[in-house]
């Protein structure tokens, strides 16, 4: 816990599981140093007591004492240090056994060999299995937290609905997108629009100021950063925005249809109109496209960073009802809300954690008071994430500058463009020009997010 907010690296796993054994290592080293203290003490002991003139000092007492607290001190330093090792190999396998999960479908053979090796790692030591079955029952209690709070306290309503959906998810297990996995399917056809184009002053500066990116112009729902670097190189960084319309299969690709597509592994009119603003932005296959996603964007953000078409090397994302499984070259930097139903979709992610060793998920409970504002979804507002990413940028934890970076790295382009788009689902109705959108159906204004 920092400055309000839980950070960790994702699912269980609380640390990386070599800097723990790095830590535990050192402890045995200092415990050493204290027994050789220790026997340092004891060695000026006996030589004074053999000696005429030490016969005579009055402090062998306070000589004495030190010696017991230095061989205490050794001994709870070597006890400290076995917990925190032991803790290390209980890590690993529940991060050896989330990863053979998220190869099985992809490299059956792989996922084998990681599920023996967690197996053995467990078997060296009866202590193992038992911390082990610790961390991921605290996981599966914590990860949802408050969310069957919401609306009200008393027994079932709402809140016994919002509480069940990410039980649901978890049991069939979605929302964690398997190593491998590609959109299947065709999208619907879709016509993308530029709306608006801008000259940053320059890159974000922090985690809270990339959230407030996200497209402004009324009714884009991508807006594409393209920064040229002084080597020639071009960079991107794309902001997909969440859903706009709770229709299902409307003109705006951002509703209910897009977000039924992504969560079963199709492919959606929202990502086929995300892949034509990076087109049109002119973002080239293999080149540095980061993603920032927010709700339904996040969805998007997470297939993309697995797609392979582009490079992307860091993945933010806000209430994100789905998690990528990345490699370790990509770095995933998760808020999640655990009453935030949205969120809850996700399942918690993967019990192992994803993405690099400086990837990081922020967690709070965003609206501890029940109440009618709950079936707004107050827990997913994005102004509420802004403020976790704040509180977390406060919290003094070393991690919340780990993003630095690449803030730094983007900053010394030698210019930045800024793009907005606005995309359009063709309705096979549709009579207007490209261009020009027909209305959206939208009870609640086209353009505007929903969630």
């Amino acid at each position: 816990m920092s400055g309000g907010v839980d950070v960790d690296y994702g699912g269980a796993i609380a640390v990386d599981t070599e800097v723990l054994r790095d830590l535990g290592r050192r402890m045995l080293s200092a415990a050493a140093s204290m027994r050789d203290a220790e026997g340092g003490a004891v060695a000026a002991h006996l030589e004074l007591t053999l000696s005429t003139p030490g016969r005579e000092w009055v402090g062998y007492s306070a000589l004495a004492a030190d010696a017991i607290a230095l061989r205490t001190l050794g001994g709870d330093i070597e006890a400290d240090a076995a917990g925190v090792l032991l803790m290390a190999d209980a890590y690993e396998v529940v991060e050896l056994h989330a990863q053979a999960r998220a190869l099985e479908a992809s490299d059956a053979a792989a996922a084998s060999d990681l599920r023996t090796r967690a197996d053995a790692l467990a078997a060296s030591d009866p202590q193992i299995q038992p911390l082990v079955d610790r961390l991921r029952a605290e996981w599966v209690t914590g990860r949802f937290e408050g969310l069957d709070r919401q609306v009200d306290l008393s027994a079932g309503g709402w809140g016994s609905v919002f509480g069940s959906i990410g039980g649901s998810a978890a049991v069939i297990g979605a929302g964690v997108i398997a190593y491998g996995t590609r959109l299947s399917g065709r999208a619907d056809s879709v016509v993308v629009t530029p709306v608006r184009t801008t000259t940053p002053a320059g890159a974000p500066t922090s985690l809270p100021d990339a959230l407030r990116r996200f497209p402004s112009a009324t009714g884009a729902q991508v807006k594409v950063e393209t920064y040229a670097m002084s080597d020639g190189t071009r960079r991107h960084v794309a902001y997909i925005t969440g859903t706009q319309s709770l229709a299902v299969g409307g003109s705006n690709p951002w509703d209910m249809k897009s977000n039924v597509e992504l969560y079963s592994g199709r492919r959606s009119a929202s990502y086929q109109s995300t892949l034509d603003a990076l087109k049109l932005a002119g973002a080239k296959p293999g080149e540095r496209v980061d993603v920032v996603g927010y709700s339904q964007g996040g969805g998007i953000a997470s297939y993309l960073a697995m797609d392979g078409t582009y490079d992307v090397g860091v993945q933010i994302t806000a209430g994100s009802p789905l998690e990528p499984t990345l490699d370790d070259s990509q770095t995933l930097v998760q808020l999640r809300h655990t009453d935030d139903v949205v969120s809850s979709l996700a399942a918690g992610g993967s019990p192992g954690g994803t993405g690099s060793a400086d990837s990081v998920t922020v967690e709070r409970v965003a609206d501890p008071t029940p109440g009618l504002h709950d079936l707004l979804l107050e827990p997913h507002r994005i102004e509420n994430y802004i403020e976790t990413a704040e509180m977390f940028e406060a919290s003094g934890d070393r991690r919340a500058h780990g993003l630095d970076p690449l803030w730094a790295d983007l900053a010394e382009a030698e210019s930045v463009t800024s793009v907005e788009y606005h995309a359009e689902r063709i309705m096979p109705e549709q009579t207007q020009a490209p261009g020009l959108p027909p209305d959206s159906g939208d009870p609640r204004g086209r353009g505007r997010d929903v969630y």
